[in-house]
């Protein structure tokens, strides 16, 4: 069994500027992937709802709504592209022996990506050139190449936790690929579903935080209702599916990935009645520090009675488990998700209640303000998820088949260092002008609502709007082209 200075003796220097290089380009990367997967399928929602009821206000809002899906797609193709790069340049190792296996997924997520370019195009054109319905239909895939983008990113990242699909030759490489099951793992249904809810339900309360915001400063008109009042609706009735989904990925975990869900949960001993500690931290001589412990709960949650035995960390040799730290930091993103979810089911019931008893919203104020903490919460959510399911897998970059420190650049360290350096000045700068942009429109909203058009007055130009061609000059007495919906459209 390896020491820690053994461990770290063996560890080449690069890897540790690679690693983080990888973590921050990966943690400000998922920070979009909600709005880019949930977004469009809100957007296109509330775009059905304006016009199977005629509604000029949710009209609006799906216009403006698929301004700020745009503007993050842009954002999202930097941040994205920068990521694509760094597996090749920054893990040479796993890309060159396991890419023909499990590379599919990164191509199925490429032709998703160019398919959701050109359905945001043609639906941002569509606004003030195609007729409603017409403009509604070409809109509907795009929720779905969203999706499709999401298959692609959880198939491949499933298989580095679960890889198959292949058996290796005299020399070690990986032969007689079977493109089926390497996408198609042990973890991809859990990760998948867990992965896509998460997304729809992180985008439903940060955009119904964005008018909860706007409810506690007063704005109590129909818009900001209605604004607050579908996305937080959907995210609503997910949040206890999506409890129980984390639920079954987390006992997939137990099955699959025994020493990561030790790592998870602080198990250092294999042994049956195992208690469950809520935070803490594990030392290196097995012991936890802090926390609060709940006898015998691990048991029960892993196999649903007490004497379910559960795989501790001391199973295999140091040299193929995460270390004492890791474990800590992989224990605490789960625990933070599993708190973070069950206050929201408080909340989502809590709003439930009151719509059922009385179809209105809650009018305690508290009640606005959990709403809008829950879309940060939400997004902390997400980086935890992720925390957990990387480091909780280490030392392994493919599980039991190759370590993080064999697929590393032989880059010097020096380098990735400047390279870090480099990558938060120009990711700063790109979400320093996403943010710009996005409260620039909201001021441009907020002063065309507050400055409403004579009746009959012409639709304001491109210059002024995010979307949409230029508005063309019309003979006296002329009607426009698109009927009501470009007249409605005009008010955003």
């Amino acid at each position: 069994m390896l020491s820690t200075a053994a461990l770290l003796a063996t560890t080449p220097p690069q890897l540790l500027p690679a690693r983080e290089l990888m973590a921050f380009t990966l943690a400000s990367h998922i920070l979009l992937v909600p709005f880019g997967v949930a977004l469009p399928f809100i957007t296109v929602l509330m775009h059905y709802r304006a016009l199977r009821r005629d509604d000029a206000v949710a009209l609006q809002l799906a216009r403006r709504w698929s301004a700020v899906m745009a503007v993050q797609f842009a954002i999202g193709v930097v941040t994205g592209t920068v990521l694509s790069f760094e597996l090749g340049l920054l893990w040479p190792g796993m890309m060159g022996r396991w890419g023909d296996v499990f590379g599919l997924g990164f191509g199925v997520e490429a032709w998703a990506f160019f398919l959701e370019a050109i359905l945001i195009a043609i639906y941002l054109y569509g606004w003030r050139r195609l007729k409603p319905w017409t403009h509604f239909w070409l809109a509907v895939p795009l929720p779905l190449t969203a999706l499709m983008g999401a298959f692609g990113i959880i198939a491949a990242n499933s298989w580095m936790n679960t890889p198959q699909g292949f058996r290796l030759d005299a020399d070690g490489n990986p032969v007689d690929v079977d493109v089926r099951q390497s996408i198609f793992t042990p973890m991809f249904g859990p990760e998948y579903w867990h992965f896509v809810v998460a997304m729809f339900l992180t985008a439903g309360y940060v955009v119904a935080g964005v008018y909860a915001v706007g409810w506690l400063r007063g704005r109590r008109d129909r818009y900001h209702r209605l604004g607050f009042t579908l996305p937080f609706t959907v995210a609503a009735i997910l949040t206890p599916v999506q409890f129980m989904l984390g639920d079954s990925a987390a006992r997939s975990v137990f099955h699959k990935q025994p020493v990561k869900f030790a790592a998870m949960e602080l198990v250092w001993k294999t042994d049956t009645h195992v208690p469950e500690y809520l935070f803490g931290r594990l030392n290196s001589d097995g012991t936890i520090a802090g926390g609060l412990k709940i006898p015998q709960l691990d048991s029960i949650l892993a196999g649903f009675k007490p004497s379910t035995q559960v795989t501790g960390l001391t199973s295999v040799p140091a040299s193929d488990r995460p270390t004492a730290v890791q474990a800590t930091i992989a224990h605490w993103a789960f625990d933070i998700m599993a708190t973070v979810g069950s206050l929201l089911i408080l909340l989502a019931l809590w709003y439930g209640w009151c719509w059922l008893r009385h179809r209105d919203l809650p009018r305690s104020r508290w009640f606005f303000r959990c709403a809008a903490v829950a879309g940060v919460a939400c997004l902390i959510t997400v980086e935890c998820g992720w925390i957990a399911t990387e480091v909780g897998r280490q030392p392994w970059i493919v599980y039991n088949h190759m370590r993080v420190s064999e697929a590393v650049t032989d880059t010097g360290a020096g380098s990735l260092w400047a390279m870090l350096g480099v990558v938060i000045v120009v990711y700063v700068a790109v979400f320093a002008s996403f943010l710009a942009v996005v409260l620039k429109m909201r001021t441009r909203w907020r002063i065309a609502d507050e400055s409403p058009a004579a009746p009959g007055a012409a639709p304001p130009p491109e210059t002024d709007t995010p979307y949409g061609p230029r508005s063309e000059p019309e003979p006296t007495g002329a009607g426009r082209a698109g009927g009501s919906d470009g007249a409605s459209g005009g008010a955003s």
